[in-house]
């Protein structure tokens, strides 16, 4: 296969030395001033003292689905869509009148809600999920399945439209799944995947093997073996390999925390960072109690030092996070 070009990068971000002294009490009451209007317009976090999981072909995807896991998948909707992407729900320029949209994964079903929103005459959005966790009031034209994707798919009619967004680490196999987006697409339909880079990285050098964000993503990738915890790089050749063409791929970055000294970058930050010290717990509970056989008392006290770590001002963290949209030939 022909190497594909390597997308564009945007310029190294640039730290705010300024912010780099302040305290940990300091940072955490900075990231809260962050994230209050996003929690009272957006989220009404209910925390739980246990974790709830799916059902559905139980241990085929390691993470909570209890109503604190659904506010922190809101909160990354959030993230994504209207601090990252400037309010974009879908970068792929298919025809939304009388479309039939797919939202694979669909979560706690907001995508695809802001979707039926915007788009009242396009004939379908369907999302499916292995959690029957969406809500009962959604627009008209929007309907929720609980399904495996990784299951052989049966849809009556192709679609118009496919949308994924944050599979790592719950996909066996991704060319698979890719063909059978191509299948089940009408010729000339298009196809989206958004995903994350993991682990992090950094631009000058800050993150080493031994920073605890770094360990906890290393980890977890261990403990999930062979479900993908980086599909964002390899997309674009999976596509391309499935027989996609018009393929288009741009990549944004995701600070953790509020070093950069762009405030666009440092606010995206803020809110990363929140999203890891609330939802840490979320992301080794299963992975490292019941796979790497660690005690609970380990796994706290390494979700603290992934904490502190996140708090800590001298790690410029970064995740790089891929948009690849393709389309199916029109023949």
């Amino acid at each position: 296969m022909a190497e594909l070009a390597t997308p564009a990068q945007p310029a190294v971000l640039e730290v705010d030395q300024a912010a780099d002294t302040a305290s940990e009490s300091d940072y955490r009451e900075e990231l809260s001033t962050y994230s209050a209007s996003l929690t009272s317009s957006v989220l009404d976090y209910r925390y739980t003292h246990g974790r709830r999981y799916h059902a559905y072909h139980s241990g085929s995807y390691q993470f909570p689905n209890d109503e604190e896991e659904q506010d922190r998948l809101d909160f990354f909707h959030h993230i994504l869509v209207h601090l990252t992407c400037g309010g974009r729900l879908h970068f792929a320029p298919f025809q939304p009148d009388g479309a039939r949209i797919l939202d694979m994964g669909t979560g706690t079903g907001i995508w695809a809600i802001e979707m039926g929103d915007k788009y009242p005459n396009a004939e379908m959005i369907l999302g499916n999920d292995l959690s029957p966790i969406q809500p009962s009031w959604v627009p008209p034209n929007v309907k929720f399945l609980v399904d495996d994707v990784e299951s052989d798919w049966a849809h009556e009619k192709p679609f118009d439209y496919i949308h994924e967004r944050y599979f790592a680490a719950s996909i066996k196999d991704w060319p698979r799944l890719v063909r059978q987006c191509y299948d089940n697409l009408r010729p000339g339909g298009w196809v989206e995947f958004q995903e994350t880079q993991n682990p992090v990285h950094c631009e000058d050098g800050s993150v080493t093997p031994d920073n605890y964000v770094f360990r906890m993503l290393n980890l977890i990738d261990e403990a999930i073996g062979e479900r993908h915890i980086n599909p964002g790089p390899h997309l674009e050749g999976w596509l391309k390999d499935a027989g996609f063409v018009n393929i288009h791929h741009e990549v944004f970055r995701l600070p953790i925390g509020t070093w950069p000294k762009d405030q666009k970058m440092k606010e995206i930050g803020a809110y990363m960072a929140r999203m890891y010290l609330d939802g840490v717990d979320a992301f080794t509970n299963v992975p490292f109690t019941e796979v790497l056989k660690w005690s609970k008392t380990e796994v706290e006290v390494f979700n603290a030092k992934v904490r502190q770590d996140v708090l800590n001002k001298k790690y410029h963290a970064i995740h790089n996070f891929h948009v690849i949209w393709a389309q199916k030939p029109e023949n």
